[in-house]
Order: structure tokens, then sequence, then C-alpha cells
């Protein structure tokens, strides 16, 4: 039995008038504990890490050796608003992964089905809704039941039931369908390609962290999305005090800035390309030297990686 929630989603509403951003994540205490000790990183999982000294001080998977290996920038709150930062993250990490394992020849990029995941993978593996969610049992869905093409099943919004044997409607979508004009309406797909995972695990920290987007690709990580971090437009970011995980991103790369000397995340957010660097954020390391100080809204605490395995029906 899957022991899913340990945060509560809730919308409050402070005396200021404004509405309390809520907590989008709501953690598997259970499977991460498992992930913890490795117990799902799978037969490909049990590999050695390049030592922290010999990684490059700038590194990142939109530029690695001339390719841009990231799939597109998302925007989980269009067309309506959704909870759904832990399947973004996990899914747009996922994505880049296949694009690196298929190799520079073989682009262009995928993009994974977040409305899947929603409809589906919350079926089987209580992964999560609009409401909130955890990216760990993404990883556990795409290991046992795949996930397929964004195009499968467009991205919506919202929860749904998933049933194939039930007609596509606003409340039901399964796993893979397409519409017909006329009578036909919309109907389900029985054999589609999905992407599945040998394994996955937890990278949390620092030194873990850079070793594992070097040798295999983005991860997903919490952290604290303040009203600060959504108003970022650019910079090298810093804030104090936050350290309550409540959103999920992905993480692919570092580097140091030339003027400044700070040594910062690249972060993939999934509020559109009009937020941010294009929908990028650098935000410090832990390590970071320079003047920005090492607050970075606890980025490097709770991290999770799957490694890819194939795009096939089964």
């Amino acid at each position: 039995m899957i022991n899913t929630v340990i945060h509560s989603f809730a919308f409050s509403a402070p005396s200021t008038g404004e509405v309390e951003r809520p907590n989008e994540v709501m953690r598997n205490k259970t499977l991460w504990a498992e992930m913890e000790k490795d117990l799902h990183v799978g037969p490909q999982g049990l590999y050695s890490y390049e030592p922290l000294a010999n990684l490059p001080a700038t590194f990142t998977w939109a530029d690695y050796k001339g390719t841009n290996f990231l799939t597109s920038i998302r925007n989980q709150h269009i067309p309506v608003y959704c909870g759904s930062c832990w399947a973004m993250g996990s899914t747009s990490a996922l994505a880049d992964r296949y694009n690196i394992a298929q190799g520079p020849d073989n682009l262009p990029q995928i993009m994974l089905s977040v409305q899947n995941v929603i409809s589906c993978g919350n079926d089987k593996t209580f992964c999560g809704t609009c409401n909130g969610g955890d990216d760990a049992p993404v990883y556990q869905y795409a290991e046992k039941y795949g996930i397929p093409h964004e195009s499968c099943s467009n991205y919506m919004a919202v929860n749904t039931k998933c049933n194939n044997e039930m007609p596509v409607t606003d409340k039901n979508k399964p796993g893979c369908y397409t519409c017909s004009p006329g009578r036909a309406g919309c109907k389900a797909i029985s054999e589609y390609d999905k992407l599945f995972v040998s394994g996955y695990g937890k990278c949390s920290g620092y030194s873990k962290m850079k070793q594992e987007i070097f040798k295999n690709g983005p991860i997903s990580c919490g952290i604290d999305a303040t009203d600060k971090m959504e108003a970022y437009t650019g910079g090298i970011y810093s804030e104090k005090g936050a350290t309550s995980i409540d959103h999920i991103i992905s993480v692919v790369g570092w580097g140091v800035d030339e003027k400044t000397s700070d040594e910062y995340w690249i972060v993939r957010n999934s509020w559109g390309e009009p937020w941010g660097e294009g929908g990028f954020m650098r935000i410090v390391t832990s390590e970071n030297k320079g003047p920005a100080g090492t607050a970075n809204n606890a980025v490097e605490q709770e991290c999770a990686y799957a490694l890819v395995d194939r795009f096939a029906e089964k």
C-alpha cells in the first residue's frame, strides 16, 4: 500500500486579501525512504560517478557539444491553473534523458504526456493530480506502465478518469486517444509507444546532483516557490528563509557567473517561456563562494532521477 500524502493542499486567504500560494508537493514518504536505500535503481543503476573534482566548472544539457537536448518549456497553469509541477518537472527530465540517450543524430526531441500522468498515472501509483503530487511515483509509473508522447493525450490541466472502455469525455481521458469528425467522435487507441525506465533513485545534495546530471541528464528537485521567486525576471537568484518545499522543477546543469564568480544551478520551471530567463532560472548552489550567498530555496534537499530504458509499446 502506497503512503502518499504528508503535505495537505489548501487555499487560504491571508489578511492582505491575496490567495496564499498552494503547496503542490505531497510526498510519498514510503517510496522516498526506499529510494534513500537505492531499492529501485534497477540493474543499470549500480554505477560509479565521475569524481566531483573532475567535473567542469560549467555544464548544461542545453548546450552539450553544440546540441540542445532539452525538451520544450511548458506552462502548467494553462488553459487553467493546475498544480501539476510534480508531473512537469519529472516528465521534462525524462524526455531530456531520452533525447540524450538517442544522441544528436536522432532529434528532434520528444515531449511526454503530462495529462496521461495526471489522468492515468495517479490511478496506478497515486502520483498526484492538479491538486498536487510527487515526482518519485511518476518514475515508478514510467517503470511499470510507461508514459506516452504528448500527442497521445494533450495537456488540458484538469483531473480526469482514465478508462479505455468508457467514452472519451471531459471527465474521462484514456491513456492514448484521437478524435474524428462527425459521428465517429473520439476513441481510445490501444497500441502506442511509451517511455519506460529501468530504475529510479534519489540524488539530493550538491555533489550527487552534479554527478547524476553530468552522467545521465537532468533531474527533478523540490523547491520553495515564493512570491519573490514568481516575480523573478533574471540574474543570479538567492533568497534567505525560503526552506519549505512546495513546488517541483528540473535542474539541467550549473555554471559560474563571469563577473561575480557566483556558482549557480540552471533550473527549468513550468511557468512558461515568459517567466525568468526564457523559462529558466539561475539560483545559487550551496557551495557558492560569490557575493550572492548560498540561500537557494531548498533546491538541493529533495532530488530524484530515473534511468530511461526504451520508447516502445511494451
